[in-house]
């Protein structure tokens, strides 16, 4: 029997998008932002007036780092450290593997249904507009609007 899935759509990344670059506006930061959908495939992207040309791969790698190995670029980071599990992940995937913090998995009800890269300001700060552009699906009314089409 074939498995159902769930993944970003359009709106949802949208709905990302803008709370994200709220967020960025917020700690005064020009943000690159990238939403993928549960397959890692580039959804939405948003580039804010002024945001670093160098931050644009960083912020899409990130995200599909997240949905590849569904989990937290920050804590891959400290996973890949000389020493650690997974010294060396950033060398695989034909070295597109971005493993600074500010990429995270994007769940609904449980489920990984996409992911979210940031880029732009410090590590803190990527991972803050990280966390406010996820938080924008799982709000209140956002899910239940979800499960109703």
């Amino acid at each position: 029997m074939p498995r159902s899935s769930t993944t970003l759509g359009l709106s949802d990344a949208k709905r990302m998008l803008d709370a994200g670059e709220a967020k960025a506006a917020s700690i005064g930061v020009a943000y690159n932002i990238a939403i993928v959908d549960a397959g890692g495939a580039l959804v939405a992207f948003a580039r804010q007036d002024g945001a670093l040309i160098g931050s644009i791969d960083l912020a899409i790698g990130k995200a599909i780092t997240a949905r590849l190995f569904d989990k937290r670029t920050s804590d891959l980071a400290k996973m890949a450290q000389p020493g650690a599990p997974l010294f060396g992940i950033e060398q695989s995937n034909g070295g597109k593997v971005v493993i600074f913090g500010g990429g995270l998995p994007v769940l609904i009800d449980g489920e990984i249904v996409g992911a979210v890269g940031t880029s732009a300001g410090t590590v803190e700060q990527d991972i803050a507009v990280a966390e406010a552009a996820a938080a924008a699906i799982n709000e209140p009314g956002i899910i239940e609007e979800r499960r109703s089409t």
